[in-house]
């Protein structure tokens, strides 16, 4: 992945983000050539769509209740992306499906080298405590190296480059960004987070002529909305303006989400999935 500073040709000030040069949530395009997953970072602890709070930026949720509210030992341990933990929850619970969902940190989307090692970590905890495992993230700028962790340990994961991918459909993102390669991606959490996932951790609200070396080559903002509703469109919109960029709003929901989880379940444990 080519480092943000890269992009302008400017180093970053000593203490600027780290996240320049590895981070997914600076925006920058990936090797392959389609946005990196600049938009799955959320904003440490801040509520997710379920109503509950990520625990991003802090330990994992390894209490977390399954479907039916209670501990049950014979659930199905989901280590997800923080970005993504909440529509995991709320989808396994109107489904009935027994899961117990996991939150590791967002914030891990803008240090992508930390994934895989701490899905394995928290995977041999939870393995070693009786549970299946399934990872609720695609390969999050890993670059293959999450894959190898799952290939180890024989766990499932969502397919995928990104969560773009997986909360958008693949092929309708590869469409967008072959339509317009300058395209900056947006789901609900980043919209929600962007000012603290985004702007404070790439140092833009500390060091704002460092603008253009991120953004500057980006010509459009396109959300892929899951739950699109007055105020976060507006929340949409002021970040397109922050951007200077039009906004383009494509109604995603969370099917996708949810066919994907759907698939990734019935790998972990098929007898305990309903198709219906």
């Amino acid at each position: 992945m080519p480092s943000a500073s890269s992009a302008g040709g400017a180093a970053l000030p000593p203490d600027a983000a780290d996240a320049a040069g590895t981070a997914d949530a600076a925006g920058t395009a990936d090797a392959a050539g389609t946005a990196d997953a600049a938009g799955t970072a959320d904003a440490a602890g801040t509520a997710d769509a379920a109503g509950t709070a990520d625990a991003a930026g802090t330990a994992p949720a390894t209490g977390t209740a399954d479907a039916a509210g209670t501990a049950d030992a014979a659930a199905i341990a989901v280590i997800a992306c923080g970005a993504l933990a909440g529509h995991v929850r709320q989808i396994a619970a109107g489904r009935g499906w027994p899961v117990q969902v996991h939150a590791l940190p967002a914030l891990l989307h803008n240090r992508p080298g930390q994934i895989a090692p701490a899905v394995a970590d928290l995977a041999v905890q939870l393995r070693d405590a009786g549970l299946r495992v399934a990872v609720a993230y695609a390969d999050c700028g890993s670059y293959g190296v999450l894959d190898e962790v799952c290939s180890r340990l024989d766990l499932p994961r969502l397919s995928g480059l990104h969560c773009y991918d997986v909360l958008g459909g693949a092929d309708r993102v590869r469409a967008l960004l072959e339509a317009e390669p300058g395209t900056y991606l947006l789901t609900d959490f980043l919209v929600r987070s962007f000012r603290r996932s985004v702007l404070a951790e790439l140092g833009l609200d500390r060091y704002p002529q460092l603008w253009p070396d991120y953004f500057g080559h980006y010509r459009r903002v396109v959300w892929l909305a899951q739950s699109r509703d007055d105020a976060l469109e507006q929340e949409a919109t002021e970040v397109a303006a922050m951007l200077g960029l039009p906004l383009t709003i494509v109604d995603a929901g969370t099917r996708g989400l949810e066919r994907e989880l759907e698939l990734l379940l019935a790998s972990a444990v098929p007898v305990m999935i309903s198709k219906t």
